[in-house]
C-alpha cells in the first residue's frame, strides 16, 4: 500500500518573515526581501554573458563595501509608498497655503533688487543641482544591494524632485512679478558657466559616474548631501531671512525635513555596514576623495550669498559623519 504524503500545513506569514515569530508590521511585508537578483548567482533577466551582468558583476555585487545579509537592513523610520505620500501631502498643503498666503500680500514685488540677484544666481538654478541629486538617488535604486536599501534612494528621489518642482514653480511666480529680470532665462547659462557653481557642478556630475554602489552612497549621502542641505538649504534659508524673504526660507524650512529623514536613514546604514570588518575604513578611504570636492564646492556657492557662512556649513556636514564614527 502507497504512503499517503503528509499534508502540507500552511504557513502563517511569509516563509522570509517566519524566523520573526510574531506578525510582521506593512513595512516588512511590502518592503523586505523583494530582489531576487542579489548575487552573481542569480543575474538580472539577461545572458551571464550579456553587458548588463557585467556591469552588476563590477560595481554592485563585488562592491569593496561588503555585508553577509543585505536585506537585514531596515529604514529607521519604516517608510512605505502609502505613508510617504501621506507624509507629503501635508508637506505641500502647508507650502502651497505659504504660497498663497504670501502671494496675496503681493510678496515677491517687495524684495530688494540685490535678493533679487541672489535668486537669480543662487536659488533658481539650483533646480538643476535638484535635477543631479534626484538622478543619483535614481542609480541608487536600480543598483541598491537591497529592496529596502533600494526604497530609501526611490523616497529620496522623489524628494529631489520635489525640491526641483518647487523652485521651478517659484520661478515662474518670480518672472511674472519681476518680467525684467532673467527669472526663467538665464539659469542654465548660470549653472553652466557662473564661477559659484562649478564646484557643486564637478562634484555631482562625478557622484553621477560613481558607479560602485558603496561608493556611491559614499559620494552622495555621506557627503555631497550634506554639502547640499547645509549650503543650498540651511545657510541659504539663514539669508533669505536676514532679506526679509519669509517665504523662500519657510520652504527651504519644509525641504530640510526631507533631509533629516534622508540623514537617518544614512546613518542606519553606516551602523549597520559597521557590523563588518573593514567597512569603516572602506568609508574613510571613500571620503579622502570625496570631501575635498564638497567643501570646495560649498565654499564657490557660498561667495554668493550674503552673509553665508561656507566654514560652518562644511562644519556641519563634517559634524554629521563624524557623528557616525568617521574621520572626515
Amino acid at each position: 500500500m502507497t504512503e499517503q504524503p503528509e499534508p502540507l500545513r500552511p504557513l502563517k506569514t511569509w516563509s522570509h518573515l517566519a524566523k520573526n515569530r510574531r506578525r510582521p508590521d506593512e513595512y516588512e511585508i511590502v518592503s523586505t526581501n523583494l530582489m531576487w537578483n542579489r548575487d552573481e548567482s542569480t543575474p538580472p533577466e539577461a545572458a551571464k554573458d550579456m553587458f548588463v551582468h557585467e556591469w552588476h558583476k563590477k560595481y554592485r555585487y563585488v562592491s569593496p563595501l561588503k555585508h553577509s545579509d543585505w536585506d537585514g537592513f531596515r529604514d529607521p523610520d519604516k517608510i512605505v509608498y502609502r505613508t510617504y505620500n501621506i507624509i507629503q501631502d501635508g508637506q505641500e498643503t502647508y507650502v502651497e497655503n505659504l504660497v498663497d498666503e504670501y502671494n496675496n500680500l503681493e510678496h515677491d514685488k517687495g524684495l530688494t533688487p540685490d535678493w533679487l540677484t541672489v535668486l537669480e544666481q543662487v536659488y533658481t538654478p539650483g533646480r538643476y543641482l535638484a535635477n543631479t541629486l534626484m538622478m543619483s538617488a535614481g542609480y541608487g535604486t536600480a543598483f541598491g544591494k537591497s529592496s529596502t536599501i533600494a526604497n530609501c534612494f526611490t523616497y529620496q528621489s522623489a524628494d529631489a524632485l520635489r525640491l526641483l518642482s518647487r523652485i521651478a514653480y517659484r520661478t515662474a511666480e518670480l518672472k511674472k512679478s519681476h518680467p525684467d529680470r532673467g527669472f526663467g532665462g538665464s539659469e542654465l547659462e548660470t549653472w553652466e558657466n557662473g564661477s559659484h557653481w562649478q564646484g557643486f557642478r564637478e562634484l555631482m556630475e562625478r557622484s553621477l559616474v560613481a558607479y560602485d554602489v558603496g561608493e556611491h552612497f559614499v559620494a552622495l549621502n555621506l557627503v555631497a548631501k550634506p554639502a547640499v542641505d547645509e549650503a543650498f538649504l540651511v545657510e541659504f534659508a539663514s539669508a533669505a531671512r536676514h532679506a526679509d524673504d519669509d517665504l523662500a526660507a519657510l520652504i527651504t524650512d519644509s525641504h530640510l525635513r526631507d533631509s533629516e529623514r534622508c540623514g537617518r536613514w544614512s546613518k542606519s546604514l553606516v551602523e549597520f555596514c559597521g557590523d563588518e570588518p573593514g567597512n569603516m575604513d572602506v568609508i574613510n578611504n571613500w571620503l579622502e576623495t570625496w570631501v575635498p570636492l564638497a567643501e570646495k564646492a560649498v565654499e564657490g556657492l557660498m561667495s554668493a550669498v550674503p552673509g553665508a557662512d561656507a566654514g560652518a556649513a562644511n562644519g556641519r556636514a563634517r559634524d554629521f559623519r563624524k557623528g557616525l564614527g568617521l574621520a572626515l
